[in-house]
């Protein structure tokens, strides 16, 4: 996967934030480590401090032995007067040094305050100092201060710092080599999806993705995968229809330029067969003035540009008007049509050309493909629809092919197209004329049992009746 932006842009967003993560819980344990030893070494400072202040108190204890007590304490102490005046000094750090002796720490103190703070010598070193009175009969005679350095807990405090570090590089170390594996596992189904759609988008619509997963990236696979199929399903669907169109006009031109040819030429032998080439050429006209009237009709309904003429219909009076058409037609074909019609007519809002159209296409599409049996025409009327029932005994559609069957130009049986006539448009024109006018349209269908069609529509209630 060369060129792996999306793995380099999402690594990258990991590795950012585990690396603020680790950088706050660095300073977070630094700064524990730093405080738990400071107070730790504040409060040892400031007991030595008080402890020296018992032994500058008590009689038995001389100079000597408080500065042996100091060095062996590793600290240094200065004994101070309310002058300023250094009485005793033991231990490492300079007596010269008197910048931690402040004026208003020493007034504290004499006033029976204790002092606690940090002081940095001249050297750089950083000390404790810890300030404290020392009594005699209940009055603060000196000022004792005890210094003690910082150097062993900035060494402890390095030394704990280190394996941190060590330990923080080697975190970010395997989180780097973690998040490079989980980049390239997240990122390899969206290059993989990103190939499938520029071929898809080349043309090559069988491309399929294979995920099996449950998540937001198996839902987009599979609706890339609906893509492809429906993409598939148009241009499959576009080429039929233009072979379909090809053909549909190419038959009826070629009846009239070759019909029209043997009466231009008197090819014929009788009146009669004069009349035959006629009919037929008239036939063919019809044929194909029917079919551009459907393709014209078909276009300016997916257009939204058909206009229709909306009023109050009587669907009884327009339904069994339709079935008296369709009646001579049947009767050719030995079939028995039959009309019946339930509850209490209640007309609807809708276009009365149109549903005659509908109506008519159905009936004849079910005198079509019947071949024996009865043909069932039913108007059920409820308090709120109106539903319309076509169904026939003909030869039925298959299971996988009932989705179709709106389509334009499609066909069941496509090998016998010419026998059963009609433009292949009739039944996609009825889908869009029913939608159009609020409808809905359903199929049923069994082989070798027949063909249930389904159109109800929403009834609005007059203003007669909305007033009741």
């Amino acid at each position: 996967m060369k060129n792996n932006r999306i793995a380099l842009k999402l690594g990258f967003i990991i590795i950012a934030v585990f690396l603020i993560v680790l950088v706050f819980l660095g300073l977070t344990i630094g700064r524990l480590f730093t405080s738990f030893y400071f107070d730790r070494m504040q409060t040892e400072n400031e007991e030595l401090g008080s402890h020296f202040a018992v032994m500058a108190q008590s009689d038995s204890t001389s100079g000597e032995m408080m500065k042996t007590f100091a060095e062996f304490s590793n600290v240094s102490i200065f004994n101070v007067n309310a002058k300023s005046e250094v009485i005793l000094h033991s231990g490492t750090h300079d007596s010269s040094d008197r910048n931690m002796i402040r004026s208003a720490d020493l007034d504290r103190i004499f006033a029976g305050e204790k002092v606690n703070y940090i002081y940095t010598g001249p050297s750089g070193i950083r000390y404790f100092v810890s300030g404290q009175p020392i009594y005699e009969q209940d009055a603060v005679t000196s000022a004792l201060y005890v210094m003690s350095s910082t150097e062993k807990m900035e060494q402890s405090l390095l030394a704990a710092r280190n394996p941190l570090i060590l330990s923080g590089i080697g975190a970010f170390l395997l989180a780097l080599g973690i998040t490079w594996i989980i980049a390239q596992y997240l990122s390899r189904p969206l290059l993989i999806m990103q190939q499938a759609t520029r071929k898809i988008a080349a043309g090559d619509l069988e491309t399929r993705l294979d995920m099996k997963s449950k998540d937001e990236l198996g839902s987009l696979a599979q609706a890339i995968n609906d893509l492809a199929a429906d993409l598939q399903r148009y241009r499959d669907t576009r080429q039929e229809f233009l072979a379909n169109i090809s053909h549909e006009l190419r038959t009826p031109i070629t009846y009239l330029e070759g019909y029209t040819q043997v009466l231009r030429q008197e090819l014929y032998e009788t009146a009669e067969e004069k009349n035959k080439y006629l009919e037929i050429i008239h036939d063919e006209a019809l044929r194909l003035r029917h079919l551009v009237e459907d393709l014209f009709d078909l276009a300016k309904m997916e257009e939204g540009k058909i206009n229709l003429q909306l009023d109050g219909v009587n669907m009884s009076d327009l339904t069994q008007q339709v079935v008296r058409k369709a009646e001579l037609k049947s009767i050719e074909k030995g079939l028995n049509l039959k009309y019946n019609e339930t509850g209490t007519m209640r007309q609807i809002h809708a276009d009365k050309k149109r549903m005659e159209q509908i109506i008519l296409n159905l009936l004849e599409n079910a005198v079509r493909y019947t071949e024996k049996g009865e043909i069932n025409v039913s108007l059920t009327y409820t308090s709120s629809a109106v539903l319309l029932v076509v169904e026939d005994s003909g030869m039925g559609i298959p299971e996988d092919e009932l989705p179709y069957i709106f389509e334009r130009f499609y066909r069941v049986e496509k090998s016998r197209s010419r026998q059963y006539g009609g433009t292949g448009l009739g039944l996609s024109i009825v889908k869009k004329l029913v939608e159009l006018q609020g409808g809905q349209i359903t199929v049923t269908s069994q082989v070798n049992q027949g063909t249930r069609f389904e159109i109800q529509f929403i009834r609005q209630p007059s203003c007669q009746e909305a007033g009741e």
